[in-house]
């Protein structure tokens, strides 16, 4: 079993930025991809990005591509989701989720889940 926490999650203006963290515990030793999702009120949870094991790749969706970036440190078995310029669209509930392999777009494939942490972005 894997434990997930998130945390980092507030609120802050349009344009600021905020940086999420995910501290993962319990079987930590198998080699596994992370993901951030997000789900805003009345929407689908969606993905966000992924980063591999390695930290060599890194994927993200089209429409936070230049103002997030997903970052991981093995020795703290934790990953990071660094958001910058912030827009008030970007508000939803952020998760963080584990799988073996590859990252994947599915939330379907993802074996662990984090509890979630609110991030509410004002005009």
């Amino acid at each position: 079993q894997v434990q997930l926490v998130e945390s980092g999650g507030g609120l802050v203006q349009a344009g600021g930025s905020l940086r999420l963290s995910c501290a993962a515990s319990g079987r930590t030793d198998s080699r596994r991809s992370m993901g951030w999702f997000r789900q805003a009120p009345g929407k689908e949870r969606e993905f966000v990005a992924g980063i591999m094991w390695s930290g060599d790749n890194t994927y993200y969706v089209d429409s936070i591509k230049g103002r997030f970036t997903i970052s991981r440190d093995n020795a703290k078995n934790t990953v990071y989701l660094q958001m910058d310029s912030l827009k008030p669209e970007d508000t939803a509930v952020y998760y963080c989720a584990a799988r073996a392999g590859a990252v994947s777009q599915q939330q379907r494939l993802y074996d662990y889940w984090g509890q979630g942490t609110q991030v509410t972005v004002s005009s």
